[in-house]
C-alpha cells in the first residue's frame, strides 16, 4: 500500500474514484460502477489519511457534488455541470499538499488528467441527460385507435401491422389474416384489436 503514499498515484486514484462515482450517479443500477467507485475511494481515503492534505480542497470536492446532482436532474443547466467539474478539478489537484500548501501533484499530470476527465464527463453527462429526457420512441398509448391489418389469424395470439410496424396481437373473436382491424387497447406489448366494421353506404 506504500505506493498510494505517492501524491501522484493518490491523485490518480482519487480522480478515478470521483469519475466512477459521478458515472454511477448518471447511470445507476449497473453495480460495476458503484463497486469500482467504492474501492477507488477507499484507496484514496487511505492516502488522504496518511498524507498531508488541504482540508479546504476536500470541502470543495464535497460541495461540488451538489451542482452536479442539480445538473443531472435539470436539463439545459450546463453551467451547473461546469461549476461542478471546475470545483472537482480544483479540489482534487490541491487535495494533497506540498510545501506552503501548494499542490504536491505534478502539474503536467494534473493538467492532462483534469482535461481528459472534464471533457469525458461533460460529454457523457450531457448525452445521458438528453437520453433520459427524450420521449420514448414507441408511445404504446398512441397506438390505441390506430387502424391496422392482420398478418396472421388473430385470436389468442397473432400479428398485426400497425403504424408501419409488426406487433403481437390478440382479439376476443377470431380475425382472419388480411383483415382490417383497429387497436382498442393493449396488454403490455400485445395489442388488443377488433375487426373493422364495414362502412355503411
Amino acid at each position: 500500500m506504500d505506493f498510494l503514499l505517492d501524491p501522484n498515484v493518490a491523485y490518480l486514484v482519487l480522480l478515478a474514484g470521483i469519475l466512477l462515482s459521478l458515472l454511477a450517479i448518471v447511470t445507476p443500477g449497473t453495480g460495476l460502477l458503484e463497486l469500482g467507485a467504492f474501492f477507488a475511494l477507499a484507496l484514496a481515503g487511505y492516502a488522504i489519511y496518511n498524507l498531508n492534505i488541504n482540508f479546504w480542497a476536500l470541502v470543495v470536492i464535497l460541495i461540488s457534488v451538489v451542482p452536479f446532482l442539480l445538473a443531472v436532474r435539470t436539463p439545459k443547466r450546463e453551467y451547473l455541470l461546469g461549476i461542478s467539474l471546475l470545483g472537482l478539478v480544483i479540489g482534487s489537484v490541491f487535495m494533497f499538499a506540498g510545501e506552503n500548501g501548494l499542490p504536491a501533484v505534478n502539474l503536467v499530470l494534473a493538467l492532462v488528467t483534469s482535461l481528459l476527465m472534464t471533457g469525458f464527463l461533460w460529454i457523457a453527462v450531457r448525452k445521458s441527460v438528453q437520453a433520459a429526457m427524450k420521449p420514448p420512441t414507441h408511445d404504446l398509448e398512441a397506438l390505441i385507435g390506430q387502424p391496422g391489418e392482420t398478418r396472421t389469424e388473430v385470436r389468442d395470439e397473432g400479428s398485426v401491422q400497425v403504424g408501419g410496424e409488426l406487433w403481437s396481437a390478440r382479439s376476443e373473436h377470431a380475425i382472419p389474416a388480411g383483415s382490417h382491424v383497429r387497436v382498442v387497447s393493449r396488454d403490455g406489448f400485445v395489442l388488443v384489436v377488433e375487426k373493422e366494421k364495414p362502412q355503411k353506404s
